[in-house]
């Protein structure tokens, strides 16, 4: 029986603050996690409970680090990873120009497996332990992902791309393969492991109705199934798809029609949505990915988060690699913060930290197995280093309060802060240390 214990400062979520205040997080300064084959057996504080536990636990100290959940990353896109910080272009320009282009290699399983284990690697590095993925149109590519994911033991979500029209040929196909390939592929891989199958038609404009309606029915044939994709995400691409669907009476009723919404579905961005779609998302149970580094980085818009709270709308982050520029949750939990500045709100850092990790676990019906620390728990957690950079420590020696660190954290922090990452109580990464 493999059982350990972790000293460090421990954080986590049991409901979001936005909603229940102080009472929604509990943070051990002194706190001791004790991990028995890859479950938390149990968590609290330091001084109570290491005398309990049996003389055979290890205790690993950990002391002035943060110890947290896993970050979970809504909505990524793994075949993106050669393309991130391309120059220019706004969304649509942005697909034609640097998306599709790339997209095209995935064909070849190599190629598709040797970006998916560099893409996880990084995920890893930047202390995301589950993440809800775009793979490509090509079977290759999810096969590929989920044969690196499932080696490194870790709870992915993915599905490839359905799309039929206004793309190159080598990314399109038509619906009736689409169906047939994408049920290969769930009975392959759907609940294997820690993976799960998400049915991902990219966005309305790619797909005809008919190939919406394969997604629908693959859907209805089994309920847990994720259903991922994008919807309005620039005013362009809403213009686009009313032009597209006349008979629709927003973006969003175009997916309601094909029976694409419910509780297991994610949908990108969402900035630009009226007031019945903003009913329909609250209705159906349906979550938004809030992408704020991409959304930024492509001009597309400010996500209206405090409206969409108040409409009772299911809300999660991600990263959007590849026009979201860095692979980095601190990074993206600061974008929303400043997203939200810019429009004369405030986004609280407990409830960023939130949408980063419980909120993510509840976006994928996942919490009772992710998210928190709570006994029974996949152990699947990080150690933040708040001292990680000269100018972090300076700051950190000023710091008046755990929500003050994690703000600072969101604001300077990266990739150099995350000082290791556990996969199932296993070590999966671990910063190297330098002279």
């Amino acid at each position: 029986m493999m059982t350990q214990a972790y000293r460090a400062s421990i954080l986590y979520c049991l409901d979001e603050p936005a909603r229940v205040g102080a009472a929604a997080y509990r943070y051990h300064e002194e706190g001791l996690l004790w991990v028995e084959n890859g479950r938390v057996r149990q968590v609290g504080d330091y001084a109570q409970l290491a005398p309990t536990l049996p003389t055979s636990v290890e205790i690993i100290d950990y002391s002035g680090y943060l110890l947290t959940p896993g970050f979970i990353d809504t909505h990524v896109h793994y075949p993106q990873l050669p393309m991130i910080a391309s120059y220019g272009a706004q969304l649509l320009d942005w697909l034609e120009t640097y998306t599709f282009p790339t997209e095209l290699g995935f064909a070849e399983y190599d190629y598709a497996l040797q970006i998916a284990e560099a893409f996880l690697d990084e995920l890893l590095r930047n202390g995301t332990t589950s993440a809800l993925v775009f793979a490509t149109v090509h079977p290759a590519s999810v096969e590929a992902f989920f044969t690196a994911a499932q080696a490194r033991k870790l709870r992915m979500i993915a599905g490839k791309v359905l799309m039929d029209r206004h793309a190159p040929a080598g990314l399109c196909e038509e619906p009736e393969t689409a169906y047939h390939t994408s049920q290969d592929l769930i009975q392959r891989w759907h609940g294997q492991a820690r993976l799960a199958y998400a049915v991902t038609p990219r966005f309305a404009p790619s797909c005809s109705p008919e190939l919406l309606d394969v997604a629908g029915s693959l859907l209805q044939a089994d309920s847990s199934l994720y259903l991922h994709t994008h919807l309005a995400e620039s005013t362009a691409e809403v213009r686009w798809v009313a032009e597209l669907f006349p008979g629709a009476q927003h973006y969003l009723d175009v997916y309601e029609r094909a029976g694409l919404l419910g509780a297991r579905s994610v949908l990108a961005h969402g900035i630009h949505l009226c007031e019945g779609a903003c009913q329909q998302l609250s209705r159906t149970s349906s979550v938004l990915a809030h992408c704020p580094s991409s959304n930024l980085f492509l001009g597309s818009g400010l996500f209206p988060m405090r409206r969409y709270q108040e409409q009772g709308i299911r809300i999660s982050l991600g990263t959007d690699v590849g026009a979201g520029t860095s692979f980095s949750m601190l990074k993206t939990q600061g974008d929303a913060y400043r997203v939200q500045q810019l429009q004369g709100e405030l986004l609280e850092p407990m409830q960023a930290f939130y949408l980063a990790t419980l909120g993510g676990a509840r976006a994928l019906a996942l919490e009772q197995q992710l998210g928190s620390l709570q006994p029974g728990q996949e152990a699947d957690f990080i150690l933040l280093d708040p001292q990680a950079t000269p100018l972090l420590a300076q700051r950190y020696a000023q710091s008046q309060s755990i929500a003050d660190t994690l703000f600072m954290l969101n604001l300077l922090g990266d990739d150099r802060v995350i000082a290791a990452t556990y996969i199932l109580g296993e070590l999966a990464w671990k910063r190297a240390v330098t002279c």
